[in-house]
């Protein structure tokens, strides 16, 4: 059988925003994509993103004198299940893949912070400056750390009918996913002629232990791995085939002046009517009416104005005089996303 000839597919440009990249934080824009891959691959990151990566986390703790988690700590402000919560909330970056503990040792007084810890040479705290428990005078705390690896949120591993452990060995529920939060928009870009490719902006958040190129690295990796299992044959090389775009144009820039805006700034169309000091019975009607925002008044037409009930002429022309002291008229139709992109754009 002759060899099958395949049209290309667009292959997309990836760039991070470099001033706004972190330990924590990372936004990744890749365009151009196909028509509606946009959302496809969106999705798909995302869902592997929080819930595939893998992290590290305290799973159990062994505390001296305590042998379970309701024991009250001589010297210790915090009780033991308070004490156990703040554990939860150490940061671990983990710098070979493997288990390992951790020691901490501390006679009061004394604020017990994360950086108080000593580490297997390969484990590291994240957040050093995290509160773990205040010891008085005379008091001392004394903890043996477990630290592992894992992917998403696992239960304390109780052993069924051991209520206590004979080490005394307390048990953590733990999230492992360095993971916190993702985000992605979708929004149009042109390339030639063409308008309707996709341009996506994917945002990730950390806690630190891992930075986004990683995650976003290991997260591509456990995705692709999986698709390859449904390849019926071999995987027909479009990497080949396909070219990247040559050039590409992104929806023309929105300017102040665009939206009619010659006077006041883009966020002033998000103020509250207040900021127009109209006359009580004017400012109650447009309330009521649900006019809220100068916004919502610059795109009222004077016949829409006219329907408000009690909101007569007088009242209109009111307004008007009021908006035309800001360069601004009634029947605008100024486009609220657009403002908001405006606004952000001027912020960056």
């Amino acid at each position: 059988m002759d060899k099958k000839e395949y049209k290309p597919i667009t292959i997309p440009r990836l760039t991070w925003e470099k001033k706004e990249l972190t330990e924590s934080f990372g936004e990744l824009v890749a365009q151009p994509l196909e028509p509606g891959f946009g959302i496809t691959l969106g999705n798909a990151l995302r869902r592997v993103l929080l819930a595939a990566v893998e992290g590290c986390a305290v799973t159990a703790v062994i505390v001296k004198n305590v042998n379970n988690e309701f024991t009250a700590l001589p010297g210790v402000e915090e009780d033991t299940m308070h004490l156990l919560l703040n554990i939860k909330q150490l940061v671990v970056r983990n710098k070979e893949g493997i288990s390992g503990k951790m020691q901490l040792k501390v006679k009061g007084p004394a604020v017990v912070k994360g950086k108080d810890i000593k580490c297997d040479k390969h484990l590291e705290i994240v957040n050093p400056e995290h509160i773990i428990a205040h010891v008085s005078e005379g008091g001392e705390l004394d903890i043996e750390f477990f630290a592992e690896m894992g992917r998403g949120y696992q239960s304390a591993p109780w052993p069924e009918g051991k209520p206590l452990q004979e080490d005394n060995k307390i048990y953590l529920d733990a999230m492992f996913s360095p993971v916190r939060q993702v985000s992605f928009d979708v929004d149009k870009t042109r390339v030639g002629k063409e308008i309707d490719f996709d341009k996506l902006n994917l945002k990730i958040y950390t806690d630190g232990s891992e930075n986004p190129l990683d995650v976003l690295h290991y997260a591509v990796s456990v995705l692709r791995t999986q698709l390859e299992h449904f390849l019926a044959s071999a995987e027909i090389p479009f990497n080949d085939i396909s070219a990247m775009p040559e050039e590409i144009k992104e929806e023309k820039p929105i300017k102040a002046v665009d939206l009619g805006l010659k006077e006041v700034s883009p966020d002033f169309l998000f103020k509250p009517i207040d900021e127009l000091e109209l006359s009580v019975r004017a400012h109650n009607c447009l309330i009521s009416s649900g006019k809220k925002r100068i916004i919502d008044l610059v795109n009222l037409s004077e016949e829409e104005g006219l329907k408000i009930k009690n909101f007569g002429r007088k009242s209109l022309n009111e307004v008007k005089e009021s908006l035309k002291a800001f360069g601004l008229t009634l029947g605008m139709n100024i486009n609220e996303d657009d403002v908001k992109k405006l606004v952000k754009t001027i912020e960056e």
